[in-house]
């Protein structure tokens, strides 16, 4: 079945990705993505120019990552995601939509309280209109910021 779909829909999707991984709910963001979900990090490194791949797993790989989490010594300060809707492209011949958005993530340190810039980037989606509902069906974080210094776990 076909879903019939606007643009406040696909962003209210990406907003709700957001939501679930800042409340780090990751059954709740995994229920708003397709069976056959990809997620990939990359970064363009303009001293090898080169597209750096940081992580590139399909569903099944990233449930097993999600269930991997709580065994990491991992950095447990929150981040915050906030994106921004650029741009839909809706492909209804292949019952797809292609969403690009601008994104902004903060850490805030739970010793002290401090807030700080993360990571800048875009998510680029891919976004299945088969369903009832639209779901995700591939997310790619391309960031611009190339350095994390410790880094996360957790999903961007």
């Amino acid at each position: 079945m076909t879903h019939t779909v606007d643009r406040s829909e696909l962003e209210e999707l990406v907003y709700e990705t957001c939501a679930r991984l800042d409340e780090k709910d990751f059954k709740g963001f995994l229920g708003l993505c397709d069976p056959a979900f990809a997620y990939k990090v990359s970064a363009y490194a303009p001293e090898v120019q080169r597209e750096m791949t940081w992580l590139d797993r399909d569903r099944a790989e990233i449930e097993e990552f999600f269930g991997m989490l709580p065994k990491h010594n991992t950095d447990r300060n929150p981040l915050s995601r906030h994106a921004q809707v650029t741009k839909v492209r809706l492909d209804a011949a292949r019952q797809r939509a292609e969403v690009t958005s601008t994104v902004q993530i903060f850490r805030t340190q739970l010793d002290g309280g401090a807030t700080e810039l993360f990571a800048v980037g875009r998510y680029l989606d891919t976004i299945s209109l088969q369903a009832d509902a639209p779901r995700l069906l591939a997310r790619h974080v391309k960031l611009d910021t190339r350095d994390l210094g410790w880094g996360t776990h957790l999903p961007l």
